[in-house]
């Protein structure tokens, strides 16, 4: 067996037996990267801590901290919770109408913050226990919340946009652009799933239905919270800041907003505020701090070209490729949360797919999108851990209440595949 055959598969053994085991995702990257050095021959402490160095040490990645305060400030300060309002006072009242604006809500607050994980527990923290006060099902709502939640990544500003962009060289503009329509259609998507699974649920009738009056008063309270994502996307197609800059917009907008206008957030909470921030950044760098040493030991082991070579007979046939790797994907996505997942196996991939003749930015966009959707599929699925947390839930009822939502978005993922230019026409037609 060759050494890089070796060091290949010692990286896949330590990181399931280490995952097994239960250590922090960014140490068994470090752990399989060194050891995948060793097996090459390649062994230098000074240069692991250098790729460890390298992993942060981009300026681009500043937006993932940026973006993730400006999601604490949202929590925090009324703007997720003026949004879920407004949605309520449109559709609150006609059947079922808790669900429609839970996804409402969702498209919305995913057009702010980029975390899936923020956007579900404010999500699950509001509406959750409206929804069992008023006799929902409690496996389908969580299942419908968590489904929600994983818009966040799609729809622009997206976090995992920002990582994947700087981890594979991507325009992160573009792939912000790309998530647009699909996001909506995974809202359209989930529209279609809710009132599908209405046929089966017995709930009594809606509220009364608001006056026009009540619903602009509704609008008008959340005016400031719609401003954010127009200001954010029509910054950088204006050519006004990019998308890093665009990240410390989006979190002095939410300060200021939470602070001075809706006055919910006082000074001596912008502190805890900022902590919480801290620690969710602390996490997202350090794993891509260990990614990066394993991502250098693949490169070094020439895996893209061993992969390539084994992908041969796909590569002329562009599609088939494309659902080969999907659904790889899906299978890692069961096992690896999603900054992981691009950490790793993003450069390894992206490759292949562009000696394959696809365009790297829908590429990207299937990528993120499909990594997603693990956010919510057993076992690991961190959002469906947040549902249930919050929801203080088991999660056998989360998981049985999120399957018919997975089961639309992978019908989305099949129809992007075949039809690609759903992806690819908005983003030539913005450029």
């Amino acid at each position: 067996m060759s050494s890089e055959a070796l060091a290949f598969l010692m990286f896949i053994a330590g990181l399931v037996l280490l995952m097994g085991i239960g250590l922090n995702m960014a140490f068994a990257l470090v752990l399989t990267g060194a050891a995948m050095a060793w097996a090459l021959d390649f062994w230098d402490t000074q240069l692991l801590a250098q790729n460890m160095v390298a992993g942060i040490d981009s300026f681009p990645l500043l937006a993932v901290p940026f973006f993730i305060l400006a999601g604490e400030l949202m929590n925090s300060g009324g703007i997720s919770r003026r949004i879920i309002e407004m949605a309520q006072a449109w559709v609150g009242h006609i059947h079922g109408g808790l669900g429609f604006v839970a996804i409402g809500a969702a498209v919305l607050m995913a057009s702010m913050s980029g975390s899936a994980l923020a956007d579900t527990a404010a999500l699950a923290t509001i509406l959750l226990p409206m929804m069992k006060q008023q006799g929902y099902p409690m496996h389908t709502s969580a299942g419908l919340i968590a489904s929600g939640g994983i818009i966040a990544p799609i729809i622009p500003p997206s976090m995992p946009f920002v990582i994947y962009g700087v981890t594979t060289n991507t325009s992160i503009s573009a792939l912000f652009i790309s998530g647009i329509v699909p996001g909506i259609l995974m809202g359209v998507g989930l529209i279609v799933a809710w009132k599908l699974q209405l046929r089966s649920i017995d709930l009594p009738p809606g509220g009364p239905r608001l006056s026009l009056g009540d619903r602009l008063r509704a609008v008008r309270k959340a005016f400031w919270a719609l401003l954010m994502p127009l200001i954010i996307i029509g910054g950088m197609k204006s050519g006004l800041f990019t998308p890093t800059e665009a990240a410390v917009v989006a979190a002095m907008y939410a300060l200021v907003v939470a602070l001075l206008i809706h006055r919910e957030l006082k000074i001596v909470e912008v502190g805890p505020v900022l902590v919480r921030a801290a620690k969710t950044t602390a996490v997202v760098m350090f794993l891509c701090a260990g990614a990066q040493v394993a991502s250098y030991m693949i490169t070094l082991a020439d895996l893209p070209n061993v992969l390539t070579g084994m992908l041969g007979t796909m590569i002329d046939n562009p599609r088939l490729l494309m659902a080969a790797m999907m659904l790889a994907l899906v299978l890692i996505g069961t096992a690896l949360d999603l900054t992981p997942t691009i950490l790793i196996f993003a450069p390894v991939m992206l490759p292949i797919a562009v000696k394959a003749g696809i365009d790297p930015v829908y590429f990207g966009l299937m990528f993120v999108l499909n990594g997603a959707i693990g956010l919510i599929t057993p076992p690991v699925g961190t959002v469906l851990n947040v549902v249930a947390g919050v929801g203080r839930l088991p999660m056998h009822q989360v998981i049985k209440g999120v399957n018919p939502f997975l089961i639309t978005y992978l019908v989305l993922l099949v129809l992007f595949i075949i039809f690609p230019q759903i992806v690819t026409a908005p983003v030539a037609w913005m450029r």
